[in-house]
């Protein structure tokens, strides 16, 4: 593996952590996108890393914790450009808060998983790789999502 590519992976799975532990400081988004990134998600697009970051956090927030799995992380790396192309599978687990799950009912299930795999141009900064566009493209789910999604 390329440096490169080892770098866009480590980036890949830093943000999956980030959006799992939830330490959302001021500004928290640009260690992982450029200022004008744009994110596609099923709920919605976003351009610019404070939109984008914010939009994750409301999404979040519908959930008591999650778990974001990166795995197949393909990069094409032009390193002389400082750009690439990315793609991996992820496996997208969110827990329902105790009154999500009370609305939807006795039988609910707990989670709402999702299966999928994320699309995404990366660039090369001075302060690392950092994404230019993101793109959730979701494949299959499990259980229900919150009320009014």
């Amino acid at each position: 593996m390329d440096t490169g590519t080892a770098e866009i992976s480590a980036l890949v799975h830093r943000l999956f952590r980030a959006l799992d532990e939830r330490t959302f400081g001021v500004g928290w988004m640009r260690d992982f996108v450029t200022d004008g990134v744009r994110m596609e998600t099923p709920l919605g697009t976003t351009d610019g890393a404070d939109a984008g970051g914010a939009a994750a956090e409301v999404a979040l927030g519908r959930y008591d914790r999650t778990q974001h799995i990166a795995s197949g992380i393909l990069a094409d790396v032009d390193a002389g450009a400082g750009r690439a192309t990315v793609s991996w599978n992820a496996l997208m687990t969110h827990v329902h808060h105790d009154t999500t799950r009370e609305a939807l009912g006795a039988d609910a299930d707990p989670l709402f998983t999702v299966g999928g795999y994320y699309e995404a141009d990366v660039l090369r900064t001075p302060d690392g790789w950092r994404f230019s566009r993101v793109a959730v493209r979701p494949v299959w789910t499990k259980g229900s999502p919150p009320l009014g999604v």
